[in-house]
């Protein structure tokens, strides 16, 4: 499968030929589909948390005695039906986190490129360098005047790339969001 090459101001300057079995493979929804499900879970802190009879501060009188009142008996204050009380059946801290198979997380990744190469979503940059390393020339370049861009770089090098830099905010002025990743082998 062939796919345009172009420099950092927008010029086509060649083709290249791009692997059948990664960029041309029949896309798997339900796969992409687990995978997403499994990056959004893990972002997931489960901190969630609600203080149960025991944890709530104070209620250790008895309100009223047992007898003679004609009202119910009580043993706290902080019962989960009086006003202050605690929370029955709140939620506590755990974790979200899933995982998936390998081959399921490759045929995820090969479906999605695939799937970018048939909508023509997949741009090749040929030389990422800049003559000084600066955010702004960054986000000045001609092909990441898009709105939402996200860079595959095949080695990170701080020499040749903004160092330090994994995300652009987007901003009122239409900048885009970049962000910068190593290609993993698939």
């Amino acid at each position: 499968m062939q796919i345009d090459v172009y420099t950092i101001d927008g010029q086509k300057s060649g083709t290249m030929e791009l692997p059948d079995e990664i960029f041309n493979v029949e896309p798997h929804e339900h796969a992409m589909h687990l995978a997403v499900k499994v990056y959004l879970a893990n972002q997931r802190q489960g901190t969630h948390k609600t203080k149960t009879r025991s944890e709530v501060s104070g209620g250790g009188k008895k309100p009223w005695k047992q007898k003679g009142r004609g009202t119910a008996r009580s043993g706290s204050s902080r019962s989960p039906i009086w006003v202050g009380g605690g929370t029955i059946h709140g939620p506590k801290p755990h974790k979200y986190t899933l995982g998936l198979p390998k081959k399921v997380k490759r045929l995820a990744r090969k479906s999605a490129l695939s799937l970018r190469v048939r909508e023509n979503n997949l741009l090749i940059v040929d030389d990422f360098t800049f003559d000084s390393i600066k955010t702004k020339r960054m986000s000045e370049a001609v092909l990441l005047k898009i709105k939402k861009v996200y860079v595959k770089v095949s080695a990170f090098d701080p020499n040749r790339l903004v160092f330090g830099i994994k995300t652009f905010k987007s901003r009122d002025d239409g900048m885009p969001v970049i962000k910068l990743a190593t290609i993993p082998i698939i």
